[in-house]
């Protein structure tokens, strides 16, 4: 009778090529925790050219796009403590981060170690700033996705730094949480946080503007830039191909076909679409829409 297979036994290089199969959850979960042998060879930098928890994200939410868990500092930390293991195994081969609820301190350690990335989206992640933008900017020059969307501590101008550092930027996707109607985040997102929504959206305009011309892919969805902003986007980034303007509250119809006049690349283009019932007009922070829906007498504001 034949003798059953020792796998523990099987070259590293071997391991590595069914590892590479394997999604980045059953190799941290599974294949590290077999045997020590097993464990070296899902280390090995092969498998960490990408770093993706997307699909982890996605399967633990369940169909919703958040939860109150993830803001918490508890799972930041393990957040932090995968890409800081990440970035080190990759041994400077790491091209793709999308990771959420990061921190500064991971980013640290994963810009200083991963000079040909491509690709950084750590949307959500409340606990970095500026500071580790400038590393990126400083160490990551190859970049050419960025998704800092819902990152309320990082300014406008970590946008220009950014571009001016990294000239193959081709899609940056800028978004913000729905401050027109914040109740859909209420109990999962701390308060303070959605009440520190950036207002400066002009300013972070100009800086795409101004440092971002080979932009081919813009989101800013619920921003809080005006005309003049986007007249300063369309103006800089003559190759835009899409550009998401949904939930952008300060914009008319006008104002983005004069925009987007200028974007003869352009094919494909989000309005705003958004509507606010009449019962929340009556609130200080919609008060300014009544002017809309007098002008177009409905019961909603929509472009």
């Amino acid at each position: 009778m034949e003798m059953g297979r020792d796998w523990s036994e099987m070259t590293a290089v071997c391991l590595a090529n069914v590892f590479l199969r394997l999604s980045l959850e059953d190799r941290w979960k599974g294949a590290m925790r077999v045997c020590r042998s097993w464990r070296d060879a899902a280390r090995d930098p092969s498998l960490f050219s990408s770093f993706d928890m997307e699909p982890s994200f996605e399967a633990e939410g369940g169909g919703v796009s958040d939860a109150s868990v993830w803001w918490t500092p508890e799972f930041r930390r393990r957040v932090d403590c995968m890409l800081r293991s990440a970035a080190e195994w990759a041994g400077g081969s790491l091209r793709e981060i999308r990771v959420r609820h990061c921190s500064d301190v991971s980013l640290f350690f994963a810009a200083e170690r991963s000079p040909n990335l491509h690709v950084l989206s750590i949307r959500s992640s409340q606990s970095v700033t500026d500071s580790s933008m400038a590393k990126i900017a400083t160490f990551c020059p190859m970049l050419r996705e960025l998704d800092i969307s819902y990152c309320y501590e990082i300014s406008s101008e970590s946008l220009e730094l950014i571009g001016r550092s990294c000239p193959n930027m081709a899609i940056l996707k800028r978004n913000l949480l729905n401050w027109l109607d914040p109740s859909q985040h209420s109990g999962i997102i701390p308060s303070e946080y959605l009440d520190s929504c950036p207002q400066d959206g002009d300013q972070e305009a100009a800086a795409i503007g101004k440092s971002m011309p080979n932009l081919r892919h813009l989101e800013v969805r619920f921003s809080k830039l005006t005309i003049r902003g986007l007249v300063l986007i369309s103006e800089g980034c003559h190759e835009l191909e899409l550009l998401d303007l949904f939930g952008c509250g300060n914009l008319t119809s006008r104002a983005i076909e004069q925009a987007s006049s200028n974007l003869k690349s352009l094919k494909t283009l989000v309005k705003p679409n958004f509507y606010i019932p009449r019962s929340v007009f009556h609130t200080e922070r919609y008060g300014h829409w009544r002017l809309y829906d007098e002008r177009f007498q409905t019961n909603v504001f929509q472009i």
